[in-house]
């Protein structure tokens, strides 16, 4: 028997609604014993007090304890949880459910959707931005990538750095890479992207170190999402590529937007995944096909987009990120013609500055 990926889209009606995930259970599709990994998009604030993150993984966890007759702690040593906070403009809060089972169905030697995932040991307050995150998160990725032909995106759920956590480690004699614990978010991506991009060769070791992280925005990766929260202190790592030894009808493509406005990057993925637009949005049938759509969002740094000034990184109402990811999510929106996207914000080193990874899993039309 080989292995065969499902995933499985489905709404929340708050941070804390598992309900339509249970439903999936109730019907046998997946079986949770089969579940590898979720994603979610909450609708908080995605900054440091963005407790929505922790509210739906607590949720999701107590659920799964229940439903695989375990410990809620066991839970979190085989289910990977990245969940996204920030919904804004008309993006839909919404669950992905990760699935790997076992089939007798031949592979598909043209590829299938693989998926692994793995976890690094929890960081020190004192590594978190730092060379430690991105080697750890290398090696991790390393370990996982075994067997998979071609890798397409690595999602990551990564720490940050809280007022406490800050006094913790300079109790013990430890500096922090910020006090800022709203900048621990960046440079904790940005180190967590870097080490996809050493993992995957799209960045050289030597070129690396701790100044570089956080500053050296020509020092990327075109296929990290990575997104930071206050509900854990490692990093939880979901790669997604290709396999000829997988079976199954789903496949995954990316591309990189090079700006926030970067339609064409978004349509060269949808096309790369089989799916055709024909210059414009997907049609009804070509949308039944498209199943998931996970990208970066980033204002860029030099308060440009092709030469006109935006104020996303000025605005002391609304979070620079906030604005990034409503401007993104409408351009891939009115691509796709859907709005639960998994748009997250903040691109510290995944992709060019001020643009951004973009991934799309779809159906074969073919199977």
């Amino acid at each position: 028997m080989i292995r065969r990926a499902a995933v499985h889209r489905v709404a929340m009606r708050h941070p804390g609604d598992v309900a339509a995930i249970e439903a999936l259970f109730d019907a046998g599709v997946p079986d949770p014993r089969d579940v590898v990994a979720i994603l979610g998009k909450t609708e908080g604030n995605g900054c440091v007090n963005d407790f929505t993150r922790a509210f739906a993984v607590q949720s999701l966890t107590q659920m799964l304890a229940v439903r695989l007759g375990t410990a809620p702690a066991e839970v979190a040593h085989r289910v990977a949880m990245v969940m996204s906070g920030g919904t804004e403009g008309g993006l839909s809060p919404h669950f992905l459910v990760f699935s790997v089972g076992r089939t007798d169905a031949a592979a598909n030697p043209a590829g299938a959707l693989a998926i692994a995932t793995a976890f690094t040991r929890d960081f020190a307050p004192e590594e978190i931005g730092r060379m430690a995150q991105v080697e750890a998160t290398a090696e991790a990725i390393r370990a996982a990538a075994s067997g998979m032909a071609e890798i397409h995106y690595v999602q990551i759920k990564c720490p940050l750095l809280t007022t406490e956590r800050i006094a913790e480690a300079a109790s013990r004699g430890a500096t922090v890479a910020t006090h800022d614990t709203y900048a621990s978010m960046g440079l904790s991506r940005g180190a967590s992207a870097l080490g996809v991009a050493l993992a995957l060769g799209e960045v050289a070791r030597d070129a690396l170190a701790d100044a570089a992280i956080g500053s050296d925005t020509a020092l990327y990766s075109g296929r990290a999402g990575t997104s930071a929260g206050v509900e854990l202190m490692r990093n939880e790592i979901i790669l997604f590529g290709m396999s000829p030894d997988w079976a199954g009808d789903l496949v995954i493509a990316h591309d990189v937007m090079a700006d926030a406005i970067d339609l064409p990057a978004v349509q060269r993925a949808l096309r790369a995944a089989g799916l055709d637009a024909g210059g414009g949005q997907l049609p009804d049938a070509e949308q039944a096909r498209l199943v998931a759509v996970l990208a970066k969002a980033e204002p860029s740094s030099d308060g440009r987009i092709r030469g006109a000034r935006h104020i996303m990184n000025e605005d002391s109402d609304i979070n620079a990120t906030r604005h990034a990811r409503a401007l993104v999510g409408g351009v891939i929106a009115a691509a796709t013609g859907r709005t639960a996207l998994f748009v997250s914000g903040g691109a510290e080193h995944q992709g060019p500055d001020g643009g951004g990874p973009v991934a799309v899993i779809a159906r074969r039309a073919d199977l």
